[in-house]
């Protein structure tokens, strides 16, 4: 598509000059009215540069980067993108100013590679669809859906607003994670000091003092003994396991294992399985109210789930309707997970052996969707407002979740307390009881 100079006056007689796409002058000149001037000078902007000076200034402008674009980035993009395009900034001109404004990383590069396809003659679409480290499949069908419907600076409005709750949600909750994480760091960095340094120096007064030990203190000093011996399993053991489970999930019956253990366990279970849906339904509402087909919305929200166990439910429910179903009716039938060997494996490895396997079996059967989503997506199926009951449901658990994550961190300062106190109280105990019996000996 050519690009055309032009010069223009605004309505208080100033002089603009400017650039814009169109296929012809009089499609140009149509555009350039519309944005409120008025037309002195038109022509065709001629390139000066060489396919070969080209090409440098393509691989200058790019830099070395590694990963994708975090999604706080892309959402600022997105946000500033439907901003100008509301003001009615050619769409090639304002991934220029954001590519100009950008800074040297992913999205940058990304950015130059879209802005060259579609000065080939690509759409956004097509051009995003060739950058998936910057846009992923959700991004590239809303955007191809705004382009069908004439309506690309509404749905990029839609985007930024679902990617700005998406990241706050997600942001609440690893906020949340952040403070037991660093106590319980630090306090095991506290034990352990104690146990290398300051039980063997008590351990040796008692020992020429020939004194009889209690209970507790031969305990305390076993645990020592191991500590200092061991030391280095303490961060190994938790990386190790990280570990051990990230390679188990590369497997799908040790993925859909550990999802259902994550959905299942206690507490923490019931923010990871609100979380999914509050994120899913919202997806799923987004796609819908841009004009998706819906069974390409259910595929692209099976691959946005993160959890092996939703995305099966939404491939069963994908299945459904392209055999004539509704929504709802197979979303409740397959709400109910079924036994997992993996699972089963996992629940007797983290919680306490025999005690797992018995929670387990009490909780496998528990639905993820309970009744309050399912008649909320049969009441829009029936009244055709179907978006707008998936945001409600959305809505419901993005707060259900702020408030049980509250909750959460209100209980977790207490609990923490008391286990720290105990440790604590258990090492004074232990030590000073038989410090007592000496000074009583001695006195």
């Amino acid at each position: 598509m050519p690009t055309y100079q032009f010069e223009a006056m605004d309505a208080t007689g100033q002089e603009i000059k400017d650039v814009v796409e169109a296929a012809n002058q009089e499609e140009a000149q149509a555009t350039i009215r519309q944005m409120g001037y008025f037309v002195t000078k038109i022509s065709v902007k001629k390139s000066k540069r060489t396919p070969t000076s080209q090409k440098k200034t393509k691989k200058s402008g790019k830099s070395f980067a590694i990963g994708g674009v975090k999604p706080k980035i892309l959402t600022q993009f997105t946000r500033q993108l439907s901003i100008l395009q509301d003001a009615g900034l050619p769409i090639l001109r304002s991934l220029r100013i954001l590519e100009g404004q950008s800074k040297p990383g992913a999205l940058k590069n990304s950015l130059i590679d879209v802005c060259d396809e579609i000065e080939s003659g690509a759409t956004l679409s097509e051009a995003m669809a060739k950058s998936p480290k910057a846009f992923d499949r959700l991004y590239v069908n809303m955007i191809r859906a705004g382009e069908a419907g004439g309506a690309l600076e509404i749905i990029l409005r839609r985007l930024a607003e679902f990617q700005e709750r998406s990241v706050a949600l997600k942001r609440k909750v690893k906020g949340a994670m952040v403070y037991p994480v660093t106590v319980v760091t630090f306090a095991v960095a506290i034990l352990v000091f104690i146990m290398i340094k300051i039980v063997p120096a008590f351990i040796d007064i008692f020992e020429d003092f020939e004194a009889e030990l209690p209970a507790m203190t031969v305990l305390l000093v076993a645990i020592s003994n191991w500590v200092v011996a061991n030391w280095f399993l303490i961060p190994a053991i938790p990386i190790g396991i990280w570990l051990a489970v990230k390679l188990i999930r590369k497997f799908e019956p040790g993925r859909m294992g550990w999802d259902l253990f994550t959905l299942k366990m206690p507490i923490f279970g019931q923010l990871v399985e609100k979380n999914i849906v509050a994120r899913t339904t919202r997806t799923l509402g987004t796609l819908v109210s841009s004009g998706v087909p819906i069974l390409e919305a259910l595929h692209i929200t099976r691959e946005t789930a993160g959890n092996a166990v939703f995305e099966k439910l939404y491939q069963k429910t994908y299945e459904a309707i392209r055999e004539g179903e509704t929504i709802a009716e197979p979303l409740k039938e397959h709400a109910r997970a079924r036994f997992h060997p993996m699972a089963l494996f996992f629940w007797f490895f983290f919680i306490l052996g025999p005690v797992g396997v018995l929670m387990y079996l009490t909780r496998m059967n528990k639905r993820i969707l309970d009744d309050m989503v399912i008649n909320m997506v049969d009441v829009g199926e029936e009244t055709g407002e179907l978006d707008t009951m998936l945001y409600k449901v959305a809505d419901t658990f993005d707060e259900e979740v702020a408030v049980l994550t509250e909750s959460l961190m209100s209980l977790m300062e207490p609990l923490l307390i008391m286990m720290l106190g105990g440790m604590v109280g258990f090492i004074v105990i232990a030590l000073f009881m038989p410090l007592i019996a000496l000074i009583q000996k001695l006195s």
